[in-house]
């Protein structure tokens, strides 16, 4: 519905914000001016003793100086009634005394008849009530007890009986006044197949009504007491008033809870809910007799960023669980998230409270795990992943859930969850076997393992090995290609770029250019980039390494070249970071460690940052560093061997 020009502007003169936010907050009236509506309290959005939250009633904005939440009546509204838009723009409209403005003839004739609608399931829900008390419910009253629930917990949830006549809620609605149409209509009573006479829905059940976010009754759920039932719950039908996929029991007073910091909790049924409510846990809400659909997650993401979803300690909470899992995946956003709380096996909310109290459950709730881990248990537990085949089923089944996660950053966290929940489950015996290595008797022996050198090959002549590269230089000038290829990701690695430094200074002045672009909004900026470094460009484009680097290869997927950038991004980051560790190491050990040691040292250095670019030369059976100084294969090693067995401290000197 849209509003007139001016309408919110004459609301908020009518409102005074003080008087709204004087509702729920003290006023320090030593601080406090309020002929002049300077207002100061402590802050109800945040924990405080101090005054820092200020309303200033003329202007009708507040804010906090602590929390810096701030806003109008409105606003207000909103975050402490956890109300949307419209509702908000209501609820102060009543109170300012301003009708809302009129709908079109359509729209008003389909309000009043999902009001007397309304009015159809009020009439149900008082009736039900009121047979609850008599003579005939007392089997569902001492059901109720049973349960622990007391008289005053039944007021409050308007719980009800459904006699068993087959027409006593149907004959009582048409003493109301209101049609057989509109009573049918509203799912309170249905039609026979045999004789198309009206009949109860609910008879002979307990009566839960169920309420929109605004407190209106616009359905009813019934719990049978026959054990021979079909059904043991029940649920209204869809109606003008009721679309079971898009509404959840006790939305409102749980938005209500949650708007005031309680975390959102999902549980299964009527009971659960009613449970935990009066055990404290008031935002909590439930599905109507459906697995959570989309438009359900929605809702609760409108209500809390990451709900709690609360699941039976057995197999069929288990698989509720990993539906709403498939479900969510697209969904994700950041920020936007579940988690799941799974009870001990065979107990509910209900169970685990009446046995062990509040605190139990708050522990159980603490203990909620986050989504990756669910989904890394259904594709793991029960499955022995002794084969390279097996692991690459893993491998893929992963992959493609991962892919149906729509936000890449979501999906590159996810992906990285799941890297180091692999490496714990497989560990050293998840890597591939190296070569075989073979003992040899010859003048290398020494117990030595050995194995002969490799060939090179035709396809490795333009290897970035073969060209002298090291990891850092391919990664930077993959890193280069990327930007280039994808020029809409420049703005998105901004950061990353300016700090990025690269070796090669021709290399960094394309780097700067590119940094330059990344502000220019001329379509043609990117090609006179090209022109302007064009040796530089198609020096980089020619190579092996960066012509068939995914993100280059694939110049029509942003979202993957994104997914690339930010993990290459990452490995530099460790290779520098680890250059340089290596490096400060070596120059601590000098003075602590005897001549051999360090000069031992400082080859074993030489060598590995050598070889990442590539041999100089190769003299038989010897090795050339750059510094010169010529090491066999078996010296090579034994340095290497050493460098591995120092043990750092947390200072970086060795200690042995």
């Amino acid at each position: 519905m849209s509003l007139p020009p001016g309408f919110l502007d004459e609301l908020r003169t009518r409102i005074s914000l003080s008087q709204v936010v004087g509702r729920k907050v003290v006023w320090d009236m030593r601080k406090s001016n309020q002929g002049k509506g300077d207002m100061w309290a402590p802050c109800p959005f945040h924990q405080e003793k101090s005054a820092s939250f200020h309303v200033d009633d003329r202007k009708g904005f507040y804010y906090c100086f602590g929390c810096h939440a701030k806003g109008d009546a409105l606003t207000f509204i909103k975050e402490t009634e956890n109300l949307g838009f419209m509702e908000a723009v209501e609820l102060l409209a009543r109170e300012a005394g301003m009708p809302m403005p009129a709908r079109d003839p359509a729209a008003a004739k389909k309000a009043d008849r999902r009001s007397q609608l309304a009015e159809v399931m009020e009439e149900a829900v008082k009736f039900c009530r009121l047979q609850l008390m008599t003579a005939a419910g007392q089997t569902a009253r001492d059901y109720l007890d049973r349960r622990g629930l007391k008289a005053e917990a039944q007021e409050r949830w308007q719980i009800g009986w459904s006699p068993e006549g087959r027409q006593a809620v149907f004959a009582a609605m048409q003493a109301k006044g209101f049609a057989p149409e509109l009573i049918l209509a509203s799912g309170v009573c249905a039609v026979s197949d045999h004789n198309d006479a009206p009949y109860d829905r609910f008879r002979a059940r307990i009566i839960f009504p169920i309420r929109d976010a605004r407190g209106r009754a616009i359905s009813l759920g019934g719990r049978s007491l026959d054990p021979n039932a079909r059904a043991k719950y029940l649920n209204g039908p869809e109606t003008e008033l009721f679309d079971k996929g898009r509404n959840l029991f006790n939305l409102g007073p749980a938005r209500e809870a949650a708007g005031k910091g309680a975390p959102l909790i999902v549980a299964e049924g009527y009971m659960d809910v009613i449970a935990l409510s009066e055990a404290g846990f008031k935002a909590t809400v439930a599905p109507l007799g459906t697995a959570v659909t989309e438009d359900q997650l929605r809702l609760m993401w409108r209500v809390s960023p990451e709900p709690v979803i609360a699941l039976d300690g057995d197999a069929a909470g288990l698989r509720a669980a990993l539906r709403v899992i498939d479900l969510a995946l697209p969904l994700l956003e950041a920020g936007q998230g579940l988690r799941f709380a799974v009870l001990p096996v065979g107990q509910d909310p209900d169970d685990l409270l009446k046995a062990q109290g509040a605190g139990a459950m708050q522990a159980v709730l603490d203990a909620a795990q986050p989504m990756v881990s669910l989904l890394w248990k259904r594709e793991t537990e029960g499955r022995v992943f002794d084969s390279p085949e097996r692991k690459a089923a893993l491998d893929k089944t992963l992959r493609t859930a991962l892919m149906r996660i729509k936000d890449a950053s979501i999906r590159n966290h996810y992906g990285e969850e799941i890297k180091r929940l692999r490496w714990e489950l497989f560990g050293q015996t998840g890597r591939s076997p190296g070569p075989r290595r073979e003992w040899s008797p010859g003048p290398r022996g020494k117990g030595k393992p050995w194995a002969p050198e490799p060939r090179p090959v035709a396809t490795t002549k333009s290897s970035a090995l073969a060209l002298g590269l090291s990891e850092e230089r391919v990664l930077e000038q993959v890193i280069l290609a990327a930007l280039l290829t994808h020029p809409t990701l420049i703005a998105r690695f901004e950061p990353a770029l300016e700090r990025l430094d690269l070796s090669d200074p021709d290399e960094n002045r394309l780097r700067l250019a590119l940094l330059h672009h990344g502000h220019d909004d001329d379509a043609s900026g990117m090609e006179n980039l090209r022109q302007t470094h064009r040796s530089v460009v198609e020096t980089l484009f020619h190579q092996n390494h960066v012509m068939t680097a995914p993100p280059v290869l694939k110049a029509d997927d942003a979202d993957y070249a994104e997914i690339c950038l930010n993990d290459m991004l990452r490995k530099l980051r460790s290779v520098r970071g680890g250059r340089r560790e290596v490096n400060e190491a070596a120059e601590d050990l000098i003075g602590l460690a005897d001549e051999g040691l360090t000069w031992r040292l400082a080859q074993a250095n030489e060598a590995r940052f050598s070889a990442a670019k590539g041999p100089e030369a190769v003299k038989g059976e010897g090795f050339v560093a750059e510094n010169g100084v010529e090491m066999d294969r078996e010296e090579l090693e034994e340095a290497r061997s050493l460098w591995d067995r120092i043990d750092f401290g947390r200072n970086g000197r060795a200690k042995s």
